[in-house]
Order: structure tokens, then sequence, then C-alpha cells
């Protein structure tokens, strides 16, 4: 199975506009446009029944001791865990193909709603990504955050970070997942039903520096 994306190749940056923050000079970041990217997908195992999607971010620090501090840098030693950015379960066997956008458009505040996908109710399940968690002590932002939500990486962390979006061929029509649909529940309830999966890495900073 291939996966690729017209919005970025693969080992590439990820544009700002498919990103949930962007550089900004005077306040370090800034809200982006948050829009999902377009991803497409062929050679399909026999026997596939759904797909299966997830993006995370690989190298979130686990600890928050020095994120987003003046002053300082995030370093590289630093133990990195993962973060998912969208989690989608449930989308149709005869389906190659996911616009740029047709999933998310901006950031909104306390969440997208879900789980159920509005151009598909019937089928396609949008699980919650980890802003739930990141935002669960902000008054303004707090919220399940269900569905694609971009990358936003500690603005002072001295490595750019690599963002995983990886497709699963599924022998199930629909992945029956115990509690809410987050990402760590589904990557282990959809274990022993995996045909084939197909990975496509982007990479994002919002540390200057590396920008350059």
């Amino acid at each position: 199975m291939k996966l690729w994306s017209n919005s970025f190749a693969d080992s590439t940056l990820i544009p700002c506009e498919y990103a949930f923050a962007a550089i900004d000079a005077a306040q370090h970041v800034v809200l982006s446009n948050n829009r999902n990217p377009h991803l497409a997908w062929d050679d399909v195992p026999a026997g596939t029944q759904s797909f299966a999607l997830l993006c995370y971010d690989k190298d979130v620090p686990s600890r928050g001791d020095d994120v987003n501090k003046e002053d300082r840098e995030i370093p590289e030693s630093l133990p990195r865990v993962d973060f998912f950015h969208w989690v989608l379960i449930d989308i149709p066997a005869a389906q190659r193909e996911i616009e740029a956008g047709s999933h998310s458009r901006s950031v909104t505040p306390r969440g997208k709603p879900g789980p159920e996908v509005s151009l598909a109710p019937d089928s396609m399940r949008h699980g919650i990504n980890d802003y739930t968690g990141w935002f669960s002590g902000d008054p303004d932002m707090h919220g399940d955050y269900y569905g694609y939500d971009g990358p936003c990486p500690p603005w002072n962390d001295s490595i750019v970070h690599h963002y995983l979006f990886i497709l699963y061929a599924l022998d199930v029509l629909r992945l029956r997942v115990e509690g809410k649909l987050s990402g760590q529940a589904v990557r282990l309830t959809m274990q022993q039903h995996i045909l084939a999966q197909a990975s496509l890495t982007g990479r994002y900073t919002l540390n200057p520096r590396l920008a350059k």
C-alpha cells in the first residue's frame, strides 16, 4: 500500500496552512489556518473492509518544565513521547483520497464536534486528539478536540518535530473501540485487524532558529 500527499512531500516541511500555529516575530506564535492536508493512497490489499488513519508527533517533550519558556531551549537529549493530532476510523474501503481542508479549516476553540464526521455521518468516525488533554486546564480552550488539529510544537524546542501520517487497511467494516476514541485506544484495538499500512512523514518547527 502507498500513501502520498499533494500538500507536502515525504520527509519535507509541512506548510504552515496545515498547522495549528505559525511563527510570529512579536509573540513567538500565532494561530494558523489549521487545514487538514491532502492524502491519497493505492495498492490496497484484497480483503480490506475499512481504513484507519492516525497522525501523531513522535517528538513531544516527555516533561513540560522548559516548554515555551523564555531564554532557554528544550534539550535534544530529553526523552520524547507521541502526541496524536488526528484519529479517523471506519474510512470506507472504496475511498482512496482525503481532500485538503475537508475535515478541518480553522482552529476551533474547545474543539470540533465528534465522533461523527459530517461528510459521512453513517460511516467515518473521528477520535479525540491530544489537544484535549493539553487544553484541559485552559478556561477558554478546554474541551474534547475531535478530528484534525495540526502541528504546534514548542517554540523553544531544539529539534524539528516529525509528524507521522499512517494509514491502516483493516479486515473489519467498523472498528469497535472501548471507551473514548483516543489514539492509543485505536492503535491498540486495531492490532489484530491490520492487513497493510503505509506512512508519510512531515516536519515542522516553530523555532525561528531552526526554520531558517
